[in-house]
């Protein structure tokens, strides 16, 4: 057009490949909003509040938009959340539990984005629905999360049969997002019918997890450690299987080397799960070598659990255990939120820094002021 402001670096000898043009900008500043002053941001109120029936059957239609915004309102800390959340996950939980819920940890560096990758692309060849709830560990001076495992998983992120949520894990001990329980439970009602659940990957202290899935996988390297260091109590008798991974190239004779020693390990430890004898294998997820046969072992897991009654019996004492871990969030939620503990606290714990007071005791006058006991 012939009023259209060109830039100044514009050649009119070469008009017919130059498309780029100044547009005018916005006068008389915020209309809506005449009080705001310029270039603040101003917070929209009155959003659309979702609603939790329609959002409920979208998700049980297998609406993957509804779902990533399900889990985004479980996993908000805001108050005015609360109660929308806990309505769809009522309307949610007689269609979840019917999955497979597979947890995956290991050092970092063990290649477990990669072996989700393969793992998962398996599965969704063989036409299974598969949901990895990836959690990412969070800052803790800035609080902030990368949350980059869709972009190592780029091809299972892109089938449609596969649905890939990273969460950060917001300080939580353990390697799992607080809500990571909730969102196994909107992914199984949209029809995901096996749960990977990959943990941060921080050592020997991530046991958390095992109290919510079926399955329990530890993933190890060759060379990452002598046998000692395997015989240490803590997430090695917590797996179900030790999978020695990266076992392609040069380093493949090396991988079967440590899956025997490990299995001399594992000969020693008290099984994780009843009647199941925990066994190490190799597999290489570039290559695609040994998937199949760890899927094999997770079926024939399965099948011997359910026989067996233990797989119903693990999943009854992990919702037990879920109610006290909810039960202690709520109390010390409502301890540090209480009028009379934040007036108190901070001259209880100066009193404490600067070694006037036992430790002790200053939390028995916190909790005399919580419980409003006067004596």
């Amino acid at each position: 057009m012939a009023d259209e402001k060109k830039p100044e670096w514009f050649d009119p000898a070469k008009a017919d490949s130059f498309s780029s043009v100044v547009k005018p900008g916005v006068s008389g500043g915020n209309h809506e909003k005449p009080s705001a002053k310029a270039g603040r941001f101003v917070k929209k109120k009155n959003l659309r509040k979702l609603d939790p029936a329609s959002l409920a059957k979208d998700i049980k239609a297998g609406d993957r938009t509804a779902l990533a915004k399900g889990i985004t309102l479980i996993e908000s800390n805001a108050e005015h959340d609360f109660q929308t959340a806990q309505t769809l996950l009522q309307k949610l939980l007689p269609y979840s539990g019917r999955s497979i819920r597979i947890g995956i940890t290991g050092v970092p560096g063990a290649g477990k984005s990669t072996f989700i990758e393969s793992f998962g692309s398996y599965l969704c060849d063989l036409g299974h629905k598969v949901a990895v709830l990836a959690v990412d560990p969070t800052s803790s001076l800035t609080g902030g999360s990368i949350l980059g495992d869709k972009t190592r998983m780029e091809k299972l992120a892109r089938n449609p049969r596969a649905f890939i949520r990273p969460s950060p894990s917001g300080g939580k001990l353990g390697g799992v997002h607080r809500k990571t329980r909730e969102t196994m439970l909107l992914t199984e009602a949209a029809g995901f019918d096996v749960i990977l659940v990959e943990t941060v990957g921080v050592g020997q202290s991530e046991v958390i997890v095992r109290d919510m899935v079926d399955f329990f996988m530890l993933l190890v390297l060759t060379g990452a450690g002598d046998e000692l260091q395997g015989m240490k109590k803590g997430i090695m008798e917590l797996a179900d299987t030790v999978i020695v991974n990266k076992a392609d190239g040069p380093n493949e004779q090396t991988a079967k080397k440590t899956k025997e020693e490990y299995n001399r390990i594992l000969h020693f430890l008290q099984p994780a799960t009843k009647g199941w004898q925990t066994a190490a294998m190799t597999s290489s997820a570039l290559q695609k070598k040994g998937i199949e046969e760890i899927w094999n072992t997770i079926s024939d897991f399965e099948s011997f659990t359910k026989q067996s009654g233990i797989f119903d019996e693990r999943r009854r004492f992990q919702t037990k255990e879920w109610l006290n871990d909810m039960i202690i969030d709520q109390l010390q939620a409502n301890f540090f939120h209480h009028p009379a503990i934040k007036n108190l606290l901070p001259k209880v714990e100066n009193e404490v820094i600067s070694g006037n007071r036992p430790v002790a005791s200053g939390v028995e006058e916190l909790f005399k002021a919580f419980f409003g006991d006067e004596n």
